[in-house]
Parts: structure tokens; C-alpha cells; sequence
């Protein structure tokens, strides 16, 4: 349903430019969202998708490693979006502090992310309330250090900024100027809280996301932020109970459309076309993980069966070093010991054990300081993290 513009322009100076900045009307849209046909449809299936994943983060081994992998996966895919270059391997590596060579700007932001993802999740479960502080409190952690350190992280802006272009006269599209955004803000909590507008909470997180992205309330980060709220929300509302769904790689993989769209529901109020594309992601992500969650679980599972078969009387010291292999793919053989709860010297010859089984890998060639992967698991984790 096409509702017209979704908000108004309001002309400012910015320098010695006239530039027009677009102010969104609170949500919920109005006439409200039609939620029938193809839009239900896709709401009945996303939402199944999310409960099978649900459920099958409740009957893990090992939620740690699931959990551990996919928020590491997640901050790699969003901050790609952004146009960074590290890898999966990067961020490991950076954790590990073994990562010489790699761009250690793109990486502290990808650190940055899961730092921000872990620090939201746990004020939430401390009964913080979804708010604008707890936003700032998470945009603060994102922009820690990297290259957005010194954009006043936590903060709301106070100049204008702008999408796209070299200056706001040239920009793609240019969000609410800094004067009305304290009340933009406001109006946003306020739809986060609302309880009477029977709203199903999956179309609530896509409708906040579109929200998020047009006030752009941040001189930076807010991209990233953005794409980690809809996770907040769901495990907020308790339909996630970990955080396992994220939809940077569906953004990414469609990211045309995805930024059309944005701008197609701000000029039309077209928000069914926008839901439905955001509902096919929650969908397709949500069944992408649970498959892969099978495929980590079968193959640390059948690793671990035929390690405890052959490694006689070894078995307890290879188990445990596959376990903490399993938990961090990418390790030295110090920070396994620790993970494994065993001595240097019982880690080193468990580890040998692997490597001759093909399920670990050196990577350094080095004699002293040897890092391993876990390469099957790895490459399970890599998919669509693939710089083109």
C-alpha cells in the first residue's frame, strides 16, 4: 500500500548549502500495515523458521561454540557492508593477539561489534530496558576505538550528516537535522515500548530498522547499529533466546534492493514491499543458520567419535583439546591450554594427535608460537564471508 511521503523535508544551512533533510513521522504507519495474503504468509513462515532455530539452540551440546561463532560470523558480514576487508580468520587471529599484517583499523571495528553485541544482550538480561540509553550505551562500545573513535561514541549528533555523496548538497539522502532529533528519538523508544498497537514483534523490528536508518541519530556506526538492533529486539521480546539470527549476509547478498527499498518506503510508505523483503531474510537466515548449526553439530560430533577411537590413552587429553578446538577454530596452542584446562606439553601432543588426523591445521609454519584451525569448521563458518 502506497501512503505517500513518510514524512516531511525541512530545508537548513548547512555551510553555505541549502539542503533539504528528511524528518520521519513516528511510527506505527498509518493507515496501518495490511497484514493479509502474501505479507501473512510470509510472517506465518519466518516466524516457523525462527522457532525451529529457537528450539534447536535449546538442544545444543555446545551452545558456546554456536553462540561464540555466529556473533564473531555477524560482526565480520556488517562491518563488510560498510566496506571493511577483514576476514573471519582476521578477527581470530586479532582475538589471539597473533595477527600481524592484517588492517588493524577494520578489524578493532569487527572487535568493536562483538564487544557491542555482548554488552547489549547482557543489559537486557539484567532487566535494562530497550531504550535510546541503552542504544548510546551500545553505540559507545562499537565505536571504542577503530576509525569511528573519535565521532563521540554514545552520543547523538549534533551536526547535520548525510548518506551518500561528498557533502550534503551532493548526498544520496540526507536524514533529521540535529535540532529535532532529540524528539525523533523519543518517538522511536516510544514505538520500541509499545504494547497496544497489536503489532506482531517481527514486523515491529523491521519497521524499527527502516525508523533507525532514516533518523541516523550517529555521526557513525549507525549502519552497523542499526542491523544489531533487530537482534536486540527479538531476544528482547523473547522470541530468540540466544542470539543466533542475524541478517547482514541476506543485506549483503541483496544489497541493492535493500537500499532501494529503504528509500522506496520513505518517498511511497510502501512498508508492505519493504516487510516483505525483510520478512523473506528473517526467513532464509533463520533456515540457513539452523542448517549449519546441523552441519558444525554433525561434524564436531562424528570428529569427536572417531578422535576418542583412536587416540587410546590420550582419549581424555584429545577430547578436551578438540572441545576448546571446536569452541575457537582458530588457536594457539597457549590460549587452548588455558580453553582445555590442560598443560603446554599435554596440549601440544593432543593437538599433534589432530593435526595427524586431519582435523587440525598449522598455519604459521613456525616451530615456537604454532597457531591451529579447525579448517572444516572454519569453512562451514566462512560461507558468504568471502571478500569478492
Amino acid at each position: 500500500m502506497e501512503r505517500g511521503l513518510t514524512g516531511r523535508y525541512e530545508t537548513t544551512i548547512v555551510g553555505s548549502e541549502v539542503v533539504r533533510a528528511f524528518v520521519p513521522r513516528p511510527l506505527p504507519p498509518h493507515p496501518p500495515i495490511e497484514l493479509a495474503g502474501r505479507l501473512q504468509q510470509l510472517l506465518e513462515s519466518a516466524v516457523l523458521s525462527l522457532g525451529r532455530l529457537d528450539g534447536f539452540s535449546t538442544h545444543l551440546p555446545d551452545d558456546a561454540l554456536f553462540i561464540c561463532s555466529y556473533v564473531r560470523k555477524e560482526a565480520v558480514l556488517s562491518a563488510q557492508i560498510e566496506g571493511t576487508q577483514s576476514s573471519l580468520a582476521d578477527l581470530l587471529l586479532y582475538e589471539l593477539e597473533e595477527a600481524p599484517g592484517v588492517p588493524l583499523d577494520d578489524v578493532q571495528e569487527v572487535s568493536n561489534y562483538v564487544a557491542a553485541i555482548h554488552h547489549g544482550l547482557r543489559r537486557l538480561r539484567e532487566d535494562f530496558p530497550l531504550s535510546n540509553r541503552l542504544v548510546s550505551e551500545t553505540h559507545r562500545v562499537l565505536l571504542s576505538g577503530g576509525r569511528g573513535h573519535a565521532k563521540t561514541p554514545g552520543e547523538f549528533r549534533r551536526t547535520q550528516n548525510w548518506i551518500g555523496g561528498t557533502r550534503p548538497g551532493t548526498a544520496v539522502f540526507v536524514p533529521p537535522p540535529h535540532m529535532v532529533l532529540p524528539d525523533c528519538m523519543t518517538a522511536f523508544e516510544q514505538f520500541l515500548h509499545a504494547e497496544d498497537d497489536g503489532l506482531p514483534v517481527l514486523l515491529r523490528a523491521g519497521l524499527a530498522h527502516v525508523q533507525f536508518e532514516t533518523i541516523h541519530p550517529f555521526l557513525d556506526g549507525n549502519g552497523r547499529l542499526g542491523r544489531l538492533l533487530i537482534t536486540l529486539l527479538l531476544c528482547h521480546a523473547g522470541i530468540l533466546r540466544e542470539p543466533l539470527l542475524y541478517l547482514s549476509l541476506y543485506f549483503k547478498q541483496h544489497r541493492s534492493d535493500y537500499y532501494a527499498l529503504l528509500n522506496h518506503v520513505r518517498l511511497t510508505g510502501d512498508w508492505e514491499e519493504w516487510l516483505a523483503f525483510f520478512l523473506e531474510g528473517v526467513r532464509q537466515t533463520a533456515e540457513g543458520a539452523f542448517s549449519t548449526g546441523h552441519r558444525l553439530a554433525r561434524l564436531i560430533r562424528e570428529d569427536r567419535v572417531r578422535v576418542q577411537a583412536t587416540s587410546g590413552r590420550r582419549a581424555r587429553s584429545v577430547v578436551r583439546v578438540h572441545q576448546a578446538l571446536a569452541k575457537r577454530v582458530l588457536s594457539s596452542l597457549s590460549a587452548t591450554s588455558r580453553d582445555a584446562g590442560l598443560s603446554f606439553s599435554a596440549t601440544s601432543s593432543a593437538m599433534d594427535f589432530l593435526v595427524t588426523q586431519g582435523i587440525a591445521q598449522e598455519i604459521t609454519g613456525r616451530r615456537r608460537n604454532r597457531v591451529f584451525v579447525y579448517d572444516q569448521c572454519l569453512s562451514i563458518l566462512n560461507e558468504g564471508t568471502e571478500q569478492p
